[in-house]
Formats: C-alpha cells, structure tokens, sequence
C-alpha cells in the first residue's frame, strides 16, 4: 500500500508571525525566501488574506524571521482579517510608470452630458 504523502506547500504561503517593528506599512521575510520568491529589499508585493481581504506592504529582509514565516504587525493582520499562525499568500506587484497611460478623450456630445450632472 502506498503511503499518502502531503502536497508541497507553495512558496509564495506563508504563516503570519509577530512583527519587531511598529511600522504599519512593512513586512519582513527571511532573506532565503525573499530570494526565493525574487524579491528585494524594498519591492511592494500583494499580501491576500482571510475573506478575500488583501493590503499591500513593503517588504524588508530579517534574518532572525524563520523561512517560512512572515512578520507583520497587528495593523497589517487586522485589515487582513488574520490572527498569528494563520496562513497568508504572498504576490509580487508590478508597479507600472505613469507614462505608459494615455488618456482618452471623449466625444462631445458626453463631455456635455458629464458637465450638465
């Protein structure tokens, strides 16, 4: 009989652990797994959590932070809708340049129809 073995967790969920710092827009990530996950000091990223609720954080590197644990503080865990040792997902955010919009214009007769409400 075979033995049931349990998939891998994926490397972008990790279990939310107490912050050492105050501040409430930043997270900190073993620099393994931030390697992992190709990110660096300072990226903005994704973090989902319970309910469909997400924020997003800065991220910074913390040796003494196991690897597959994120810290954050209980600012950051409450708009999450999270408690310590529940488990988060982790998503790398693209920031895109202001420049690469154009803005459309829009025809007469609806710049009117906007203006008049």
């Amino acid at each position: 009989m075979r033995a049931l073995t349990r998939a891998p967790q994926a490397p972008n969920r990790l279990v939310v652990d107490e912050a050492s710092n105050e501040d409430n827009s930043v997270v900190a990530l073993n620099a393994k797994k931030m390697e992992e996950l190709q990110l660096f000091r300072g990226d903005t990223v994704l973090i989902k959590g319970k309910k469909r609720k997400d924020t997003v954080c800065i991220v910074l590197a913390d040796d003494t932070c196991d690897e597959g644990k994120i810290r954050m503080n209980k600012v950051v865990r409450k708009n999450l809708r999270i408690r310590l040792g529940d488990v988060v997902s982790l998503h790398q955010v693209r920031v895109v340049s202001l420049s690469s919009f154009s803005a459309l214009r829009l025809p007469a007769a609806a710049r009117r129809r906007r203006a008049s409400r």
